[in-house]
């Protein structure tokens, strides 16, 4: 790997034991085998399906992740929510109110001595009604570009149109703008015409058979009844989803941007 190439693994939405067991196992080969010195991953939902705490965290960070990203579920351990602002490396979308705990960007140095900002926001459409990402965005990313142009941003969002619309609001100020949420990858990976990295949505880390990582049973029933039903992360063998980004590290830019998908037995 060239000093001036930087290769970040984004590992798509950790749900529950089985995504968190299949990133364990695979993580060292997919590093190895992509020459991979950075790796992010969204992991709101690690935690028994909804939310973190310090033990899956830390199994996390040992496994070497270096950032963990997240979203809407984030806030539902409240035990782990006090600890949070002990993780520098654990983020919560930057366009919550400032009062609250956590932080929403963080930057990494590499061995390399090369610089790495990650950015976390929030979309707002089919979602709670919070601060602009588009307003906050550039305000984050102004401040981070004053130490490094490598910035890679993490968009929890539903809607695709807001995902679309804020990869090109922000196309040549970020290298690279990863879609997560609605735990199915897309196929529309690209370079953007300002060398900006992007996907709509990069997928689920977690159980295949199932409904975006629940049990079966259990989302047919919220959608027949309409009615609250326990949340349950199904069993069972899991895939492993990601992309693999190549960064030059002078100029910020993206080179290039391949999906991963596989389960533990193709690894």
């Amino acid at each position: 790997m060239s000093n001036s190439l930087i290769t970040v693994l984004f590992i798509a939405d950790i749900v529950g034991e089985p995504g968190t067991r299949i990133t364990v196992d695979v993580l060292d080969n997919i590093k190895s085998q992509h020459g991979v010195n950075f790796c992010i991953a969204n992991g709101e939902n690690a935690s028994g399906g909804k939310g973190l705490n310090v033990k899956t965290v830390e199994l996390l960070l040992d496994a070497g992740i270096h950032v963990i990203t997240s979203g809407n579920h984030i806030w539902e351990k409240e035990y782990f929510l006090k600890k949070i602002d002990k993780y520098r490396s654990v983020l919560r979308p930057a366009n919550y109110p400032q009062e609250n705990v956590g932080r929403g960007s963080t930057i990494f140095t590499l061995k390399n001595k090369c610089k790495v900002a990650v950015l976390n926001l929030q979309g707002r459409i089919f979602m709670n009604p919070i601060d602009c990402p588009f307003k906050i965005a550039v305000q984050e990313i102004r401040k981070l570009r004053k130490i490094t142009k490598c910035i890679i941003v993490d968009f929890h969002a539903e809607a695709t149109a807001e995902k679309l619309a804020l990869a090109n609001y922000l196309d040549g100020k970020i290298s690279a703008i990863i879609g997560t949420h609605t735990h199915v990858q897309t196929a529309d990976e690209r370079i953007l015409p300002q060398k900006t990295a992007y996907i709509t949505d990069v997928g689920m880390t977690g159980p295949v058979d199932s409904v975006i990582g629940v049990k079966k049973n259990v989302a047919i029933k919220r959608f027949i009844y309409q009615t609250p039903v326990k949340y349950a992360v199904a069993d069972g063998d899991a895939q492993f989803n990601g992309v693999i980004i190549s960064i030059d590290a002078e100029t910020g830019f993206a080179r290039e941007i391949k999906r991963v998908s596989l389960t533990k037995s193709e690894y």
